[in-house]
């Protein structure tokens, strides 16, 4: 199995974090158990083995497990939190796997997609996100930009709201509007990712607080995440 990231191009590093590609190079012996972890990030889900099947993917603040099977081939495209401006009943948290219904051209750059090497896929993909801007489903979104920016600094939601330069009130209401998440589960999240690259003590007040939320938004305390997944 291999999982692999590109990267956009500059007219596009404002809304797109990256092109992914997971795939099996040869039939499992087992179901593969994906473990999706939230990241408030929403995603443009391809399969490139039924082509018909694609979707809009997003997690909201805790993990789900998805059952990809023994063989499979996905492509997508992170978005960053917030850039979003499609329908958002369209977006799904749970395993995608029936023919994509939407207006989007998911099924369309699909098939061009197959038989493709990833190095070479983001090109069409490329072209699938700027028909998305033109068309008004995505759009750089500078609240959460900022947000992101300073995301090693932030320690509550007043912060959270200083730097947005918007009273708390405000902040809830605009980023509930630009993303679905209040800004106190926004933060939950955001630590939680950070939390994989930064010692706990830099963002939580001690470990019983970290292991809380971590196991809130994961599914396991720390310890046995590292020891199931080996992270």
């Amino acid at each position: 199995m291999r999982y692999t990231e590109l990267w956009p191009s500059d007219d596009l590093t404002d809304v797109v974090h990256c092109f992914w590609e997971l795939r099996t190079l040869a039939p499992l012996p087992e179901e593969f158990q994906y473990h999706a972890l939230p990241d408030a990030c929403v995603n443009l889900l391809i399969n490139l083995v039924d082509t018909s099947i694609a979707g809009i993917t997003a997690l909201h603040t805790q993990a789900t497990t998805l059952n990809l099977g023994k063989s499979f081939h996905y492509v997508g495209v992170q978005l960053f939190p917030g850039v979003w401006q499609g329908d958002a009943t369209e977006i799904s948290n749970r395993y995608v796997g029936a023919p994509y219904k939407g207006a989007l051209p998911l099924t369309q750059t699909g098939r061009r997609l197959v038989g493709m090497k990833f190095e070479d896929m983001p090109q069409p993909l490329t072209e699938l996100l700027r028909w998305c801007v033109s068309h008004g489903y995505v759009r750089a979104n500078p609240l959460t930009a900022r947000i992101l920016s300073r995301v090693d600094d932030l320690r509550s939601v007043a912060d959270m709201a200083a730097l947005a330069e918007l009273s708390p009130r405000q902040l809830q209401r605009k980023l509930k509007e630009l993303t679905g998440f209040a800004p106190h589960d926004f933060l939950k999240v955001l630590r939680v990712q950070q939390s994989f690259r930064k010692h706990y003590l830099d963002l939580y007040a001690d470990q019983a607080h970290f292991t809380h939320a971590f196991r809130h938004a994961v599914g396991y305390t720390p310890v046995q995440y590292r020891k199931r997944f080996g992270v």
